[in-house]
């Protein structure tokens, strides 16, 4: 993967002296027709607005479906909110917004023995997220993947956005339930590109990605066979490049907990799941000298 191709790298000077993030996770709505559901969502981002949040990042599944016409709902909404800018929202997708499992788990789809035919879809898919969000993602209406990066300044503090996809192909044997999360070698490969390094220098570095690095791990045999169907497979190898562009703070949905932890001394922040809770949200605020606290707010 060429990451001068696939990603894009913009620079915003803001006059703020730091930054208030709101993360939030996992919203799940039930289509473009969910009115309750999208009061909620209205309700939550007025809040943050309220607090005085300079950013949002949503870490993925959007809906319980993965039509483009539904993520258009959600684009609709920051725009009433004057939040669908690209300086002020950081979006990914999940796998509930890339999978349609249904399809996937046909007959004529499920006993195919040639991978190459989901792995062309998800990369349709994709392209349709990414074509969407386009503003949120480069700051244009050039469409282009994932990794992608944000650079924003606030004043004498510097934030830097890494934006990874966790999401792969639906396989019968490898992902049968299309829960588990896959980083693609070609991505980790261009975050290792010089360029990376010069445009994060100096700055506050976030990832952010869908799946979760951390989900029960115990050795209750219930709990392995349901972190076996959830779990980011090459987790270490994100955490390892993360470690690399010494980001300080990870953000995750997927697993539906409001949780904190810590992963090589990095903070790991789980968004949990709008759906559960829709009226609680993770809070970070990074103070000129780079030091940041975290907490979960309740509306």
């Amino acid at each position: 993967m060429n990451f001068l191709r696939s990603s894009k790298i913009n620079v915003e000077i803001l006059s703020d002296t730091g930054i208030k993030l709101a993360h939030f996770s996992d919203l799940h709505l039930a289509g473009k027709r969910d009115s309750r559901g999208l009061a909620r969502f209205e309700t939550l981002l007025n809040a943050i607005i309220d607090s005085g949040c300079s950013h949002i990042v949503i870490t993925g599944d959007l809906f319980n479906s993965n039509d483009p016409d539904d993520w258009a709902v959600v684009k609709e909404v920051l725009q009433s909110k004057g939040l669908y800018s690209w300086d002020k929202a950081t979006l990914i997708p999940g796998n509930h917004d890339l999978i349609n499992l249904e399809e996937e788990m046909r007959v004529y789809n499920a006993l195919n023995p040639d991978p190459r035919t989901r792995k062309k879809r998800l990369r349709q898919k994709m392209h349709e997220f990414c074509s969407v969000f386009r503003e949120l993602i480069t700051g244009d209406d050039t469409v282009t993947g994932f990794p992608y990066i944000k650079v924003l300044q606030y004043g004498d503090v510097t934030v830097s956005f890494v934006a990874v996809n966790t999401v792969f192909p639906w396989n019968n044997a490898d992902n049968p339930l299309g829960a588990r999360g896959n980083v693609s070698r070609g991505e980790l490969r261009a975050l290792f590109d010089p360029l990376v390094d010069k445009a994060l220098r100096d700055s506050f570095v976030i990832g952010v990605f869908h799946h979760a690095y951390r989900i029960y791990g115990t050795d209750v045999l219930l709990d392995q066979a349901f972190d076996w169907t959830m779990e980011l497979k090459n987790r270490d190898e994100l955490l390892q490049t993360m470690q690399r562009l010494n980001a300080q703070v990870l953000l995750h949905g997927h697993f539906h907990r409001f949780q904190t932890y810590t992963a090589a001394g990095i903070k790991v922040v789980n968004g949990g799941s709008f759906s559960y809770n829709p009226r609680r949200y993770s809070e970070i605020v990074i103070n000129s000298d780079r030091n940041f606290e975290q907490r979960f707010v309740d509306i």
